[in-house]
């Protein structure tokens, strides 16, 4: 069988400048975005996002969403594929369940939670559940005021509706020269 490397480049990339992609099927929990705070204060980044370059040049995101919408004002690194309309669909489609048919060794996941540490709430409860056995779901069913407070920075946004692409285009770029952190939408 051959394989191909459908890896056209690593880019480092504002997340705010990444299209999420439209049929984008993930919905993230609040348990989930908490952890995942938690994650990269105490990590940082130590995975790319997935994203393909359109026609216009802009970067549409395949996976890595929430991480783009976690830090919108963060440079992060972006693998960039050359993959149509229908693989990039398929992958979307595809990425996160293939992750999730791995079956888990339970005496090897002991030994590596024994050198895990945190002071995170967040992720501490995602720990605590894969010791007691039910990773699965490790970010599900956290009771609303169960969770830590994790701060959120406030952020102010200015949506405007405009006629058509053209002019959606030319504003965008309008506003990002005078610096301003802007993304593009199609509602």
């Amino acid at each position: 069988m051959r394989i191909r490397d459908r890896i056209r480049e690593l880019r480092r990339v504002k997340a705010s400048q990444l299209r999420p992609h439209p049929k984008n099927w993930r919905r993230h929990p609040a348990a989930q975005q908490d952890a995942l705070r938690g994650l990269l204060a105490e990590i940082g980044y130590a995975d790319a996002l997935l994203a393909r370059e359109l026609p216009d040049g802009s970067l549409q995101l395949i996976d890595g969403h929430l991480r783009a919408e976690t830090t919108p004002d963060v440079e992060v690194p972006v693998l960039v594929v050359d993959l149509d309309d229908q693989e990039a669909a398929k992958l979307l489609a595809l990425h996160d369940p293939l992750a999730g048919l791995a079956e888990t060794d339970e005496d090897v996941l002991a030994d590596l939670l024994e050198d895990v540490e945190t002071q995170n709430e967040s992720l501490q409860a995602v720990l605590d559940r894969m010791l007691s056995g039910s990773e699965k779901s490790a970010l599900e069913d956290s009771p609303e005021d169960s969770r830590p407070d994790v701060p959120i920075p406030d952020v102010f946004q200015v949506v405007v509706e405009c006629r058509d692409e053209p002019e959606q285009k030319a504003l965008f770029e309008r506003l990002t020269a005078e610096g301003f952190s802007c993304r593009l939408l199609v509602l």
